[in-house]
């Protein structure tokens, strides 16, 4: 059993009222530390590592408003990557949760909340759902999060990366992502086909040649990527596909950290 795998059967039979659910940490001593990327809702600082049944130390916690990824390029991906860079994650989850404000909020909402605090919308991107990444489904949300993430060029084809959702009240998590079923698969889509710094300098190289003197800051977005798509295209078509990498076996022990469930009493909408 893998370590998500096991992270959810546990979850799931604490949940149902099993006092004996837990994870053996150490059997899976090879697959963590974790990189987590959730929502800033206060609910979740109750549930967020012992859901998991992760002790701390092995939880190496992202957030942002709506757990939101915008591009295989973001900010939010730069901190990814350095987590699995430098702090040493070994698998990534994005975690959405239940009834999330940012998914409850309408753009015109948004924008008069903006002025409020003194910002001229004249001065914003004109499509503010791309620029936000709102979004309509908290599951469709997780779901296009890990595959941006999945198709970074800043994220290894050794890292699984899952998707889950957390209902805000009981705790209980449902995997959407399998992150183990796509270690090793064909990259897909615009970003996907961009598989590393040499590729890329190359892509930039061609599109500058064939783009030539066009003024690129001043087109829209979708423009440029209509432009770009089939040099990306040919240059995807010249990379050798990337083999799965072997699965390691995980270490035996008989500790276990058990699932806390702080959140049934603590979980409340936030102010």
């Amino acid at each position: 059993m893998k370590l998500f795998e096991a992270i959810v059967e546990a979850n799931n039979r604490a949940v149902r009222g099993d006092t004996n659910a837990g994870l053996r940490v150490k059997e899976y001593a090879d697959s963590l530390p974790i990189v987590a990327l959730t929502c800033i809702d206060p609910r979740l600082d109750p549930l967020m590592p012992e859901v998991l049944g992760i002790p701390a130390e092995l939880f190496i916690w992202l957030r942002n408003a709506g757990n939101i990824i915008t591009s295989p390029l973001s900010s939010t991906m730069r901190s990814l990557a350095l987590a699995c860079a430098i702090k040493g994650g070994k698998e990534i989850a994005i975690i959405g949760h239940t009834d999330c404000k940012v998914r409850q909020t309408p753009v015109s909402d948004l924008v008069e909340k903006l002025r409020k605090l003194g910002v001229d919308r004249a001065k914003l991107p004109e499509n503010l759902v791309d620029y936000f990444g709102i979004f309509a489904s908290e599951r469709q949300n997780v779901i296009r999060a890990c595959d941006l993430v999945r198709s970074s060029p800043l994220i290894g084809p050794k890292i699984p990366v899952h998707g889950l959702m957390v209902d805000i009240q009981s705790g209980l998590l449902e995997w959407l992502v399998n992150g183990y079923q796509s270690l090793g698969a064909p990259q897909s889509g615009l970003h996907g086909m961009i598989t590393g710094q040499p590729m890329l300098d190359s892509l930039i190289s061609k599109a500058a040649e064939k783009i030539g003197n066009m003024e690129i800051h001043s087109m829209k977005i979708g423009e440029v990527a209509k432009k770009i798509e089939p040099l990306i295209a040919e240059i995807a078509k010249a990379a050798p596909p990337k083999a799965p990498p072997p699965l390691r076996p995980a270490q035996s022990n008989k500790d276990t950290q058990p699932i806390q469930q702080p959140w049934k009493s603590s979980a409340r909408d936030p102010k």
